[in-house]
């Protein structure tokens, strides 16, 4: 299993959580956990995906939801399980 941390965060709009699983669902990449809260009209989002059925290269992925990200207009950033746990460790 190859698992990934993804975060979303910026301004609220119409379809943010459409357009980032729309994607992975595409690409075959599976939403395992998420969790999402809007504070004062901004949006943070956080899941936990498993990219192992994925025909498309991690570092494509990245590419990918990074673009995506841009398009509509928040930031999305993906990290590999292992290293986003070692950068978060106290």
């Amino acid at each position: 299993m190859s698992k990934a941390i993804v975060t979303v965060v910026g301004k609220d709009t119409v379809g943010i959580i459409a357009k980032v699983c729309t994607y992975l669902a595409e690409n075959q990449v599976n939403v395992e956990d998420i969790s999402q809260t809007i504070v004062q009209d901004y949006f943070n989002m956080m899941m936990i995906i498993d990219t192992s059925r994925s025909k498309k290269p991690y570092a494509g992925i990245v590419t990918d939801l990074d673009e995506l990200g841009d398009v509509i207009g928040v930031k999305i950033r993906c990290q590999r399980e292992d290293i986003f746990t070692r950068m978060h460790r106290i």
